[in-house]
């Protein structure tokens, strides 16, 4: 698909809010009337559709090591982005400089590049009703900066007073107050405040003969930051720490087929990258995924449903309206081993005669809008999670996964396992380290023999990176049982 991107001014960096900024944020972003004329600009060489997407970003970043506060940022990142397409050329151009001849200038920008016929008309916008799946009382952006520094110090105590094996904590703390707003040429205008809140600490445990073991933990959602008194920044230390006082004497992993148990909840993530992505519209419609032209048939077993949902109510992925205005969507991607619907933004929807699914989402205004996920899990089964251990005779246990790689195109993932355990006579046995999960996609699914009736979402510290666009989503799955999973280690069994 021919695409290009341009700029009418570039972005400047994240600078600091002025008071200006934060009195303004109740009033719209842009007038309608602007928007209308952006859009009549947009259209002026003719085309199929054009979109004004407009974001002013309020961002709060601190970062914790070596028991001092180490830095503490406040920006706001402000722009306008013009896209038009005309068949399957695409023209896109933004501005962070608000004028409207600096936005105009985008705009027959955009339409310069996508090179229509000639057109000259109207298009009237009017404001829709928008869904509310979260709702935060203050605005992150107005919670004093001080009080955010604080979680992060009371981490770095909490972990270091779990055990005194604990030699080093790194904690960062991030939130936003985003608002955006979205007018097209079908006559939609729609706008949304998206509040996210994330924190996470890094430990380094010390054992005997200098053994190193590392723990993660982190949390958050788009919530107000009374969610901190509730999950508080000593739970979220503490995990941290035990997972890296937990493996301390770990044993070599085994490596060759083995059945795995995947722990509840942050496990989602093996689902996300090795099944979720191959669902994303542009690699359908390309042909790149194994998942494509498979529609209605039997894909994963039967015990598999896998629901992306973009309403559950706070959830780090979810959203009101996607970054084109279309309102978040519960879609059923696979059930029961079946292949039921793939996940589209507007324009992979017009090319290939469906309809989006409000999956279009974009990092900013500098970007073009993609089909991504929001919250992608596995639904609940009918098993014991006890009861499920109990049945392996022997295998790993994998509590909590690194990082993890996969090509779309044949499905073939490898994922580095953070957290394992030998599974012995249906108990959990040693810690084991080094292991890494390898295999397809598409057979993982099928070999799945025991889902939990126990579903368990992620904490809330999921990011996912596509076309170099970073994106909050949650994951999340019950225990589930996989059979003859290839298991890479260091030592032979």
């Amino acid at each position: 698909m021919p695409r290009a991107l341009a700029s009418s001014r570039r972005a400047r960096p994240a600078q600091l809010a002025p008071p200006a900024a934060r009195q303004a944020a109740a009033s719209p972003l842009l007038p309608p009337g602007l928007l209308e004329r952006l859009l009549a600009e947009a259209m002026g060489r003719g085309a199929d559709f054009a979109e004004v997407y407009v974001e002013r970003t309020s961002t709060t970043a601190v970062v914790l090591e070596e028991q001092r506060i180490r830095s503490a940022q406040v920006g706001l990142v402000q722009g306008v982005g013009v896209r038009v397409i005309a068949g399957a050329k695409v023209g896109y151009a933004y501005s962070d400089d608000w004028d409207e001849a600096a936005l105009l200038r985008a705009a027959r920008t955009a339409a310069m590049i996508a090179q229509g016929g000639g057109s000259e008309r109207a298009y009237p916008v009017k404001r829709v009703p928008v869904p509310s799946h979260y709702r935060v009382g203050q605005p992150l952006e107005d919670v004093a900066v001080a009080r955010k520094t604080a979680l992060l110090t009371r981490a770095d105590k909490a972990s270091r007073a779990f055990d005194s094996r604990i030699q080093q904590v790194n904690a960062s703390y991030v939130d936003q107050t985003r608002r955006i707003a979205v007018a097209n040429t079908t006559g939609r205008f729609s706008e949304d405040t998206q509040d996210q809140s994330r924190m996470s600490v890094h430990v380094v445990a010390l054992g005997k003969n200098g053994e190193r073991r590392t723990g993660m933990y982190g949390s958050g959602g788009r919530v107000s930051f009374s969610y901190w008194d509730g999950v508080t920044p000593e739970s979220v230390a503490e995990e941290a720490a035990r997972q890296a006082i937990a493996t301390l004497g770990a044993v070599d992993c085994v490596a060759g087929p083995q059945t795995v148990v995947l722990a509840p909840g942050w496990s989602g993530i093996l689902l996300h990258e090795a099944v979720g992505h191959g669902l994303e519209a542009d690699f359908i419609r390309k042909g790149t995924s194994l998942f494509a032209g498979k529609l209605g048939e039997k894909v994963a077993s039967e015990l598999v449903t896998v629901i992306d949902d973009g309403t559950v109510s706070s959830a780090r992925g979810s959203i009101n309206i996607d970054d084109e205005g279309v309102p978040g969507e519960r879609k059923v991607l696979i059930e029961n081993g079946v292949l039921k619907g793939y996940l589209y933004d507007q324009l992979n929807a017009k090319l290939m005669n469906q309809r989006s699914t409000g999956s279009g989402r974009r990092e900013s205004f500098k970007s073009l809008p993609l089909p991504r996920m929001t919250n992608t899990f596995l639904a609940p089964g009918d098993h014991a999670p006890e009861d499920i251990l109990k049945e392996v005779k022997r295998g790993l246990y994998c509590a909590t996964f690194g990082g993890g790689q996969v090509d779309i195109s044949n499905g073939n993932f490898v994922f580095e396992v953070s957290e394992a355990y030998q599974i012995e006579d249906g108990k959990l046995g040693r810690p084991v380290k080094n292991a890494i999960l390898i295999g397809v996609g598409p057979e993982a699914l099928k070999n799945i023999s025991r889902v939990g009736c126990d579903p368990m979402p992620d904490p809330g510290m999921g990011i996912c990176v596509k076309d170099g666009q970073m994106l909050p989503v949650g994951v999340g799955l019950p225990t589930v049982r996989i059979d003859n999973v290839t298991v890479g280690g260091t030592k032979v069994g």
